[in-house]
């Protein structure tokens, strides 16, 4: 079969033009094109008076070689990729190694723990959190009541902390081998809708990713794997450099020659404990700043014009960036459309913010992150945890703020400009839950970063018109962008200093998002797969 790319229909096209549009593509009469299957969808809203949906398809045709032989320098036209997943090493029959461990049950674990587990290995997964569904009580608990429970909340649990996010489910990463494919599929025999294999820009919400964990979990259980909740790994032991055991919260000691730490950006005392036991561990730039709300309506009409509201676009979405005069990057980060702003700290006497969206996005306000860039040569010189001290550092400023009850500091975008603290919000209410107090978000973060930010946005205003109307709200802060450390792996896979360790992941540096970090978890666990084998 070809694989053909990038066709452009208009937007209001009936079923019946695709087959035409297919074989106009190729030069072939229609009754060559014995089927076609759809691949991906995605819209090309540029011209908002011409929005068109963009189709990938694969073509079976009477005569695929000739049609070769004619359109061979057309990148758009292809074989079709073989993006089925094969394993690279099996266990031999009855193996009795010893088992692998995964320390964290977040999408980069699970997708080790299963790709681990669908190979025989039948690996032990250490989760700090609870199981999904009590943590998600938990979490709830901080969201309404103001309770917060440092080891089962918006960052620590089963399902790790892409479950109360958007669920966006695409990536720019590099994918040669159609892992995230593999990623897709095994989320969709979960219980993910079918749509996400064909969406350009797939999501599923916090409701669905609650029930595709847990029969990710069964899955893995069945095939031999081990769920130990409520367990944190308290310390690492080595013994000629390479990983020999854990020490765990419960006081045992888990022998463990083959670790996958998969433990997300916010474990912040499983990065001291790994720095104290002399595994190598270095600081790496990431990004601090608020969460922005707009009425997701005035985000449809600026990307989509009269075709806001269109149920074949659904609600928009957007990407922003800006230069700022000072040396910094301004951009809009983990948007979610139709969503809410929550509370996601892990520790008590901070407040941080993220943003999240059921599958449906159907919320009244849009939210984003908007974020200045930093980095340890300017920022945060020195040691290897210094990123996560001036974390910590704005996140209790935060809560002090938002009036030391895990209440967010927040400002209209109007007082934000003009430099003064709000006493109120307009039109446009913040949704961050247990509540914002309006006050000046310079309390709360660096001069450098509320400086960019004011100057990003009126550019960004003239890019989406309502961007920056005086009624935006704005509440702080973003400071977990991703991982302030980069736990250093060579091409093995392998920690730099620590053989047996395999630092993956967003909370390792090498993931950011759920597909990344899941195709991240198979690409270690493949590794550590193979090292087992070889002995």
């Amino acid at each position: 079969m070809l694989r053909l790319s990038d066709l452009a229909l208009p937007l209001d096209h009936p079923p019946e033009a695709v087959l035409p549009a297919i074989a106009a593509r190729l030069g072939v009469h229609e009754g060559a094109v014995l089927r076609h299957r759809l691949v991906r969808r995605g819209n090309d809203a540029r011209k908002r008076g011409a929005i068109k949906l963009v189709y990938s398809f694969d073509v079976e045709l009477a005569d695929e070689a000739a049609v070769v032989a004619r359109l061979g320098d057309d990148p758009h036209v292809r074989a079709t990729p073989d993006t089925a997943y094969r394993p690279p090493v099996m266990a031999p029959a009855g193996w009795a190694g010893t088992r692998p461990v995964v320390i964290g049950a977040g999408p980069c674990g699970l997708l080790a723990a299963l790709v681990l587990a669908q190979m025989g290995f039948k690996p032990i997964i250490i989760e700090r959190g609870k199981a999904v569904r009590e943590r998600t009580k938990d979490t709830w608990a901080l969201w309404r009541r103001g309770v917060l429970e440092p080891e089962s909340n918006a960052q620590f649990g089963e399902g790790g902390a892409g479950t109360f996010s958007d669920g966006k489910l695409y990536s720019r990463i590099k994918d040669p081998r159609h892992l995230g494919r593999k990623v897709l599929t095994e989320f969709v025999k979960a219980g993910a809708p079918p749509e996400i294999l064909t969406e350009a820009h797939p999501h599923v919400g916090t409701f669905r990713l609650v029930t595709m964990v847990i029969s990710l979990r069964e899955t893995i259980e069945a095939l031999g794997g081990e769920y130990r909740f409520g367990t944190r790994v308290d310390g690492f032991e080595r013994a000629d450099g390479k990983i020999t055991a854990l020490h765990l919260s419960t006081g045992e000691r888990l022998a463990a020659s083959q670790v996958v730490l998969a433990v997300g950006h916010s474990a912040r005392d499983t990065f001291e404990a790994l720095y104290e036991a002399g595994v190598h561990i270095e600081a790496k730039p990431f990004a601090i700043g608020v969460r922005i709300e707009h009425p997701q309506g005035w985000i449809d009409r600026a990307r989509y014009g009269a075709e806001a509201g269109n149920p074949l676009l659904g609600p928009a979405s957007y990407a922003l960036a800006h230069k700022a005069s000072n040396g910094r990057s301004v951009y809009s980060f983990c948007m979610c459309p139709g969503g809410r702003v929550v509370a996601a700290t892990s520790e008590e006497g901070r407040v941080v913010t993220n943003g999240m969206s059921q599958y449906s996005r159907a919320e009244f306000n849009a939210n984003s992150g908007l974020v200045v860039d930093i980095s340890p040569e300017r920022d945060f010189p020195g040691h290897p945890l210094a990123g996560v001290a001036l974390q910590r550092e704005l996140e209790a400023l935060a809560y002090v703020s938002g009036g030391s009850n895990y209440h967010a500091p927040g400002q209209s975008v109007g007082d934000f400009v003009k430099g003064r603290a709000s006493s109120a919000f307009g039109n446009i209410e913040p949704s961050y839950q247990p509540g914002v107090k309006p006050t000046n978000l310079s309390e709360c973060l660096p001069a450098f970063v509320t400086d960019a930010i004011r100057e990003a946005l009126p550019v960004f205003g003239r890019q989406m018109a309502g961007y920056d109307h005086p009624d935006v709200v704005m509440t702080g802060v973003e400071t977990r962008t991703s991982s302030p450390v980069r736990i250093t792996r060579g091409a093995d896979c392998q920690s730099l200093n620590t053989p047996g360790l395999y630092p993956a992941g967003e909370g390792a540096g090498y993931a950011g998002g759920i597909l990344s970090a899941a195709v991240d978890g198979i690409k270690v666990a493949e590794a550590l797969a193979r090292d087992m084998v070889a002995g």
